[in-house]
Protein backbone atom coordinates (compact mmCIF):
# COMPACT_ATOMS: atom_id res chain seq x y z
CA UNK A 1 0.00 0.00 0.00
CA UNK A 2 1.66 3.13 -0.59
CA UNK A 3 0.60 6.26 1.70
CA UNK A 4 1.61 9.83 1.68
CA UNK A 5 1.72 10.26 5.27
CA UNK A 6 -1.90 8.74 6.52
CA UNK A 7 -3.48 9.18 3.21
CA UNK A 8 -3.31 5.50 1.24
CA UNK A 9 -3.73 5.75 -2.29
CA UNK A 10 -3.63 2.00 -3.12
CA UNK A 11 -0.73 -0.74 -4.50
CA UNK A 12 0.38 1.53 -7.62
CA UNK A 13 -1.41 5.05 -7.78
CA UNK A 14 -2.18 6.95 -10.98
CA UNK A 15 -2.03 10.49 -10.19
CA UNK A 16 -3.34 13.61 -12.37
CA UNK A 17 -0.38 15.96 -12.56
CA UNK A 18 -0.84 19.77 -11.93
CA UNK A 19 -1.68 21.56 -15.39
CA UNK A 20 -2.50 25.14 -15.26
CA UNK A 21 -6.05 25.82 -16.80
CA UNK A 22 -6.47 22.16 -16.96
CA UNK A 23 -6.93 20.34 -13.72
CA UNK A 24 -9.59 22.40 -12.73
CA UNK A 25 -12.08 21.29 -10.61
CA UNK A 26 -13.97 20.16 -13.66
CA UNK A 27 -11.43 18.25 -15.27
CA UNK A 28 -10.38 16.60 -11.75
CA UNK A 29 -14.51 15.51 -11.26
CA UNK A 30 -13.79 13.57 -15.11
CA UNK A 31 -10.36 11.56 -14.11
CA UNK A 32 -11.86 10.82 -10.63
CA UNK A 33 -14.47 9.06 -12.35
CA UNK A 34 -12.26 7.20 -14.76
CA UNK A 35 -10.09 5.85 -11.92
CA UNK A 36 -7.24 8.64 -10.97
CA UNK A 37 -6.03 7.78 -7.61
CA UNK A 38 -5.10 11.32 -6.71
CA UNK A 39 -5.28 14.77 -8.00
CA UNK A 40 -3.70 17.56 -7.74
CA UNK A 41 -5.26 21.61 -7.96
CA UNK A 42 -3.30 23.91 -10.96
CA UNK A 43 -0.98 25.55 -9.37
CA UNK A 44 -1.79 28.59 -6.82
CA UNK A 45 0.92 31.24 -6.46
CA UNK A 46 1.45 31.89 -2.73
CA UNK A 47 1.20 35.71 -3.34
CA UNK A 48 -2.20 35.54 -4.95
CA UNK A 49 -3.02 33.17 -2.30
CA UNK A 50 -2.15 35.69 0.91
CA UNK A 51 -3.79 38.52 -1.24
CA UNK A 52 -6.73 36.74 -1.53
CA UNK A 53 -7.15 36.75 -5.31
CA UNK A 54 -10.13 35.31 -6.90
CA UNK A 55 -8.45 33.23 -9.05
CA UNK A 56 -6.21 31.51 -6.67
CA UNK A 57 -8.74 31.46 -4.01
CA UNK A 58 -11.85 29.31 -6.73
CA UNK A 59 -8.35 26.62 -7.19
CA UNK A 60 -9.45 25.37 -3.72
CA UNK A 61 -12.40 23.99 -4.76
CA UNK A 62 -11.43 19.87 -5.27
CA UNK A 63 -12.27 16.31 -5.43
CA UNK A 64 -10.57 13.67 -2.78
CA UNK A 65 -8.11 13.15 -2.15
CA UNK A 66 -6.28 16.30 -3.17
CA UNK A 67 -3.00 18.02 -3.06
CA UNK A 68 -3.04 21.83 -2.99
CA UNK A 69 0.18 23.07 -5.16
CA UNK A 70 1.87 26.00 -4.77
CA UNK A 71 4.38 27.86 -5.96
CA UNK A 72 6.38 30.94 -4.62
CA UNK A 73 10.19 32.29 -3.77
CA UNK A 74 9.71 34.49 -0.91
CA UNK A 75 10.31 32.82 2.78
CA UNK A 76 7.01 34.70 4.80
CA UNK A 77 4.77 34.35 1.43
CA UNK A 78 5.53 30.33 1.58
CA UNK A 79 4.63 30.35 4.91
CA UNK A 80 1.57 32.21 4.88
CA UNK A 81 0.71 30.34 2.04
CA UNK A 82 0.94 26.99 3.20
CA UNK A 83 -1.28 28.38 6.70
CA UNK A 84 -4.20 29.30 4.36
CA UNK A 85 -3.91 25.73 2.32
CA UNK A 86 -4.04 24.34 6.22
CA UNK A 87 -7.47 25.84 6.48
CA UNK A 88 -8.84 24.63 3.31
CA UNK A 89 -7.67 20.78 4.77
CA UNK A 90 -6.57 19.08 1.68
CA UNK A 91 -4.89 15.74 2.19
CA UNK A 92 -1.61 17.00 0.95
CA UNK A 93 0.55 20.23 0.35
CA UNK A 94 2.17 19.87 -2.62
CA UNK A 95 5.75 22.58 -3.64
CA UNK A 96 5.80 23.37 -7.56
CA UNK A 97 9.78 22.92 -7.82
CA UNK A 98 9.08 21.93 -11.36
CA UNK A 99 7.13 24.78 -13.78
CA UNK A 100 9.48 25.49 -16.56
CA UNK A 101 7.28 28.64 -17.89
CA UNK A 102 9.18 32.13 -18.07
CA UNK A 103 7.06 34.12 -15.76
CA UNK A 104 7.03 31.43 -12.79
CA UNK A 105 11.09 31.02 -13.42
CA UNK A 106 12.29 34.36 -13.53
CA UNK A 107 10.73 34.89 -9.49
CA UNK A 108 13.03 31.99 -8.77
CA UNK A 109 10.04 29.91 -8.53
CA UNK A 110 9.19 26.47 -9.95
CA UNK A 111 11.87 25.31 -11.88
CA UNK A 112 13.76 28.36 -11.61
CA UNK A 113 15.34 27.07 -7.92
CA UNK A 114 16.62 23.95 -9.19
CA UNK A 115 19.70 26.35 -9.86
CA UNK A 116 20.05 26.49 -6.14
CA UNK A 117 19.45 23.14 -4.17
CA UNK A 118 20.38 24.64 -0.93
CA UNK A 119 17.42 27.36 -1.47
CA UNK A 120 15.23 24.46 -2.51
CA UNK A 121 15.66 22.35 0.51
CA UNK A 122 15.75 25.47 2.88
CA UNK A 123 12.26 26.59 1.59
CA UNK A 124 11.15 23.30 1.84
CA UNK A 125 11.73 23.11 4.78
CA UNK A 126 10.24 25.97 6.14
CA UNK A 127 6.92 24.61 4.71
CA UNK A 128 6.73 21.52 6.17
CA UNK A 129 7.76 23.32 9.77
CA UNK A 130 4.73 25.41 8.99
CA UNK A 131 2.25 23.21 8.27
CA UNK A 132 0.38 19.81 10.03
CA UNK A 133 -0.22 18.21 6.40
CA UNK A 134 1.73 15.74 4.76
CA UNK A 135 4.14 18.13 2.29
CA UNK A 136 5.16 16.92 -0.94
CA UNK A 137 7.44 18.03 -4.02
CA UNK A 138 6.89 17.60 -7.66
CA UNK A 139 10.27 18.90 -9.60
CA UNK A 140 12.81 18.18 -12.60
CA UNK A 141 15.79 16.73 -12.90
CA UNK A 142 17.58 19.26 -12.62
CA UNK A 143 18.44 23.25 -14.35
CA UNK A 144 19.86 22.05 -17.74
CA UNK A 145 22.58 18.82 -18.43
CA UNK A 146 24.95 19.85 -16.49
CA UNK A 147 23.02 20.01 -13.69
CA UNK A 148 21.11 17.03 -12.76
CA UNK A 149 21.42 17.20 -8.67
CA UNK A 150 18.05 15.44 -8.57
CA UNK A 151 19.33 12.42 -6.66
CA UNK A 152 21.16 14.48 -4.34
CA UNK A 153 18.00 16.81 -3.81
CA UNK A 154 15.30 13.96 -3.78
CA UNK A 155 17.56 12.33 -0.80
CA UNK A 156 17.82 16.02 1.26
CA UNK A 157 14.30 16.82 0.63
CA UNK A 158 13.24 13.49 2.13
CA UNK A 159 15.56 14.21 5.00
CA UNK A 160 13.55 17.25 5.76
CA UNK A 161 10.43 15.95 6.33
CA UNK A 162 8.54 15.70 2.67
CA UNK A 163 6.42 12.69 2.20
CA UNK A 164 6.69 11.95 -1.21
CA UNK A 165 8.35 13.41 -4.13
CA UNK A 166 7.27 13.45 -8.34
CA UNK A 167 10.07 14.33 -10.96
CA UNK A 168 9.29 14.78 -14.29
CA UNK A 169 11.81 13.16 -16.49
CA UNK A 170 13.41 16.02 -18.36
CA UNK A 171 15.02 19.20 -17.24
CA UNK A 172 14.14 23.33 -17.50
CA UNK A 173 16.18 23.71 -19.72
CA UNK A 174 14.01 20.89 -22.07
CA UNK A 175 10.88 22.38 -21.42
CA UNK A 176 8.26 19.58 -23.18
CA UNK A 177 10.73 18.70 -25.75
CA UNK A 178 12.65 15.60 -26.68
CA UNK A 179 11.75 12.41 -24.61
CA UNK A 180 12.05 12.07 -21.20
CA UNK A 181 14.34 10.16 -19.23
CA UNK A 182 13.94 8.37 -16.13
CA UNK A 183 16.63 6.66 -15.40
CA UNK A 184 17.55 9.01 -12.61
CA UNK A 185 14.11 8.79 -11.07
CA UNK A 186 14.79 4.71 -11.45
CA UNK A 187 18.40 5.66 -9.33
CA UNK A 188 16.41 7.59 -6.63
CA UNK A 189 14.52 4.01 -6.08
CA UNK A 190 17.73 2.20 -5.60
CA UNK A 191 19.03 4.48 -3.32
CA UNK A 192 18.40 2.42 0.25
CA UNK A 193 17.97 5.69 2.34
CA UNK A 194 15.34 6.82 0.34
CA UNK A 195 12.04 5.37 2.01
CA UNK A 196 9.13 7.81 0.89
CA UNK A 197 7.23 7.27 -2.24
CA UNK A 198 8.57 8.32 -5.73
CA UNK A 199 6.57 9.18 -8.65
CA UNK A 200 7.58 9.52 -11.82
CA UNK A 201 6.02 11.92 -14.83
CA UNK A 202 6.44 12.40 -18.21
CA UNK A 203 5.71 10.73 -21.60
CA UNK A 204 2.93 8.27 -19.64
CA UNK A 205 0.34 7.73 -22.27
CA UNK A 206 -0.38 4.09 -22.42
CA UNK A 207 -0.97 0.89 -20.16
CA UNK A 208 2.07 -0.56 -21.91
CA UNK A 209 3.91 2.08 -21.42
CA UNK A 210 3.12 2.22 -17.84
CA UNK A 211 3.78 -1.56 -17.10
CA UNK A 212 7.34 -0.81 -18.72
CA UNK A 213 8.45 2.24 -16.96
CA UNK A 214 6.86 0.70 -13.50
CA UNK A 215 8.91 -2.69 -13.88
CA UNK A 216 12.32 -0.77 -15.42
CA UNK A 217 12.66 2.07 -12.75
CA UNK A 218 10.77 0.43 -9.53
CA UNK A 219 8.17 3.77 -9.16
CA UNK A 220 6.09 3.82 -6.72
CA UNK A 221 3.03 5.36 -9.07
CA UNK A 222 3.15 7.26 -11.96
CA UNK A 223 1.50 11.44 -12.38
CA UNK A 224 0.02 11.53 -15.50
CA UNK A 225 -0.49 14.84 -17.09
CA UNK A 226 -1.01 15.53 -21.52
CA UNK A 227 -1.84 12.27 -21.86
CA UNK A 228 -4.95 13.03 -20.02
CA UNK A 229 -6.09 16.58 -21.71
CA UNK A 230 -9.09 15.62 -23.36
CA UNK A 231 -9.06 11.68 -22.69
CA UNK A 232 -9.63 11.47 -18.31
CA UNK A 233 -10.04 7.26 -20.03
CA UNK A 234 -6.07 7.20 -19.99
CA UNK A 235 -6.39 6.47 -16.11
CA UNK A 236 -8.90 3.32 -16.85
CA UNK A 237 -6.79 2.09 -19.38
CA UNK A 238 -3.31 2.63 -17.37
CA UNK A 239 -4.93 0.90 -14.75
CA UNK A 240 -6.86 -2.53 -17.13
CA UNK A 241 -3.11 -2.56 -18.77
CA UNK A 242 -1.37 -3.21 -15.32
CA UNK A 243 -4.32 -5.44 -13.98
CA UNK A 244 -4.99 -7.25 -17.25
CA UNK A 245 -1.97 -6.97 -19.79
CA UNK A 246 -4.48 -6.06 -21.66
CA UNK A 247 -6.04 -2.93 -23.93
CA UNK A 248 -9.15 -1.79 -23.41
CA UNK A 249 -11.44 -0.97 -26.28
CA UNK A 250 -11.13 2.91 -27.09
CA UNK A 251 -14.09 4.89 -25.71
CA UNK A 252 -17.21 5.08 -27.89
CA UNK A 253 -18.08 7.85 -29.88
CA UNK A 254 -21.02 8.35 -27.42
CA UNK A 255 -18.82 8.07 -24.41
CA UNK A 256 -16.70 10.86 -26.04
CA UNK A 257 -19.70 13.10 -26.41
CA UNK A 258 -21.23 12.75 -23.07
CA UNK A 259 -17.63 13.27 -21.35
CA UNK A 260 -17.22 17.04 -23.51
CA UNK A 261 -20.71 17.70 -22.63
CA UNK A 262 -20.19 16.68 -18.58
CA UNK A 263 -16.79 18.99 -18.90
CA UNK A 264 -18.05 22.04 -20.36
CA UNK A 265 -21.16 22.04 -18.36
CA UNK A 266 -19.06 21.72 -15.26
CA UNK A 267 -16.64 24.30 -16.91
CA UNK A 268 -19.44 26.71 -17.59
CA UNK A 269 -21.13 26.46 -13.98
CA UNK A 270 -17.75 26.95 -12.20
CA UNK A 271 -16.03 29.57 -14.37
CA UNK A 272 -18.63 31.15 -16.47
CA UNK A 273 -19.80 31.47 -19.67
CA UNK A 274 -16.50 33.01 -20.86
CA UNK A 275 -13.85 31.29 -19.60
CA UNK A 276 -15.87 28.60 -19.77
CA UNK A 277 -16.09 28.28 -23.41
CA UNK A 278 -12.29 29.33 -23.85
CA UNK A 279 -10.40 26.86 -21.19
CA UNK A 280 -12.53 23.97 -22.84
CA UNK A 281 -10.95 24.52 -26.53
CA UNK A 282 -7.17 22.84 -25.49
CA UNK A 283 -9.65 19.64 -24.52
CA UNK A 284 -11.72 19.20 -27.58
CA UNK A 285 -8.31 17.51 -30.00
CA UNK A 286 -8.46 15.09 -27.88
CA UNK A 287 -11.82 14.49 -27.31
CA UNK A 288 -11.87 13.58 -30.98
CA UNK A 289 -8.51 12.41 -31.58
CA UNK A 290 -8.97 9.63 -34.26
CA UNK A 291 -12.34 10.67 -36.21
CA UNK A 292 -11.37 10.95 -39.65
CA UNK A 293 -12.19 14.37 -41.28
CA UNK A 294 -12.88 15.48 -37.63
CA UNK A 295 -11.21 19.15 -38.69
CA UNK A 296 -14.49 21.17 -39.80
CA UNK A 297 -15.98 20.00 -36.14
CA UNK A 298 -13.26 20.69 -34.36
CA UNK A 299 -12.90 24.33 -36.17
CA UNK A 300 -16.73 24.55 -34.90
CA UNK A 301 -16.25 23.63 -31.35
CA UNK A 302 -13.15 25.67 -31.05
CA UNK A 303 -14.43 29.38 -32.92
CA UNK A 304 -17.61 29.65 -30.99
CA UNK A 305 -18.72 31.54 -27.77
CA UNK A 306 -22.11 30.36 -27.69
CA UNK A 307 -22.82 27.32 -24.93
CA UNK A 308 -25.61 26.62 -27.37
CA UNK A 309 -23.94 25.88 -30.57
CA UNK A 310 -21.00 24.19 -29.05
CA UNK A 311 -23.34 21.99 -27.28
CA UNK A 312 -25.67 21.28 -30.64
CA UNK A 313 -22.06 20.41 -32.26
CA UNK A 314 -21.00 17.74 -30.11
CA UNK A 315 -24.83 16.55 -30.70
CA UNK A 316 -23.93 16.35 -34.64
CA UNK A 317 -20.08 14.92 -33.94
CA UNK A 318 -22.63 12.15 -31.89
CA UNK A 319 -24.91 11.37 -35.25
CA UNK A 320 -22.35 11.73 -37.33
CA UNK A 321 -19.83 9.59 -36.10
CA UNK A 322 -22.38 6.86 -34.58
CA UNK A 323 -20.95 3.29 -35.05
CA UNK A 324 -17.67 5.10 -36.59
CA UNK A 325 -14.77 2.41 -36.10
CA UNK A 326 -11.48 4.72 -35.30
CA UNK A 327 -8.38 4.81 -36.71
CA UNK A 328 -5.17 5.19 -33.68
Amino acid sequence: MVKIGDVELGEFPLLLAPMEDVSDPPFRALCKQQGCDMMYTEFISVEGLIRDAHKSVQKLDYERPIGIQIFGAKEDSMRRAAEIVEEANPEVLDINFGCPVKKVVCKGAGAGILQDIDEMVRLTKIIVESTNKPVTVKTRLGWDESTKYIVEAAERLQDIGIKAISIHGRTRKQMYKGEADWTLIGKIKENPRMHIPVFGNGDIDSGKKALEYKNRYGVDGIMIGRASIGYPWIFREVKHYLATGEELPLPTVKERVTAAKKHLEFSLEWKGEKLGVLEMRRHYTNYFRGFKNIKHYRSKLVSSMVPEEIFATLDEIERVYSGYEFVV
